[in-house]
C-alpha cells in the first residue's frame, strides 16, 4: 500500500511516543519503523563566517520522509553551487519522535465483505514525525561569506519539501 498524503499527518496531535504510564514497566511502542534520515550532520565541521537557518512559520508535524527529501535537496544544491575549495556544514536540528499510526483498510474486489471499518481502529505504526513549534529552527547551514547566496538557495529548495511555510534567517558569527 502506498504512502498517505502529508496533509493527513501535518496537524499536531497528542504526542505518541510510548504507552501509558499506568503500565508497571514503561512499555514502549512496538514495531516503530526507523526514521529514513540517513545523516543528521553532513559536511565539514570548522569555523565559518555565517550561519543560515530554515525556520517554520506555523506549528506542524513533519514526517521523516519529508525531512530526508529536504536534506537531500539542500545538500545537492550546496554541492552544485559551491565553488572548489569552499566547504559547508549542514545539520538537521529536529528529530522525529512522534509515532504515526494508520488504520489500514482493505481495497479491491470483495473488500466490503470482510471490512471492519472503525471497530478498534487504533492503527499500526507506519512512520515517525517531528513535532515543530512556530519559529522553531529546522535546519542549519554554516558557510563562509562568499557562499551565503548558495546556502540561501539550498535552504529555499529544502523549504519546498516542508508541509509549512518557512523563512530563512542569516546570523553572522
Amino acid at each position: 500500500m502506498g504512502l498517505r498524503p502529508g496533509r493527513c499527518y501535518r496537524k499536531l496531535q497528542r504526542p505518541y511516543t510510548r504507552q501509558s504510564m499506568r503500565v508497571p514497566k514503561k512499555g514502549f511502542v512496538k514495531g516503530v519503523p526507523k526514521p529514513k534520515i540517513s545523516a543528521f550532520e553532513s559536511g565539514k565541521k570548522a569555523k565559518y563566517d555565517a550561519r543560515l537557518f530554515l525556520i517554520a512559520e506555523r506549528p506542524v508535524q513533519i514526517r521523516h520522509n519529508a525531512l530526508e527529501s529536504a536534506r537531500v535537496s539542500a545538500i545537492q544544491g550546496m554541492e552544485k553551487g559551491i565553488t572548489r575549495g569552499n566547504t559547508f556544514f549542514m545539520k538537521i536540528r529536529i528529530y522525529p519522535h512522534h509515532v504515526l499510526r494508520e488504520n489500514a483498510l482493505a481495497t479491491g474486489a470483495g473488500a466490503d465483505r470482510f471490512q471492519q471499518g472503525m471497530r478498534q481502529s487504533f492503527g499500526k505504526p507506519i512512520g515517525t514525525a517531528a513535532r515543530v513549534r512556530k519559529n522553531q529552527k529546522i535546519m542549519e547551514i554554516q558557510v563562509n561569506k562568499n557562499s551565503i547566496s548558495t546556502a540561501k538557495a539550498a535552504l529555499k529548495r529544502a523549504a519546498h519539501k516542508m508541509p509549512t511555510p518557512c523563512k530563512i534567517t542569516i546570523e553572522n558569527l
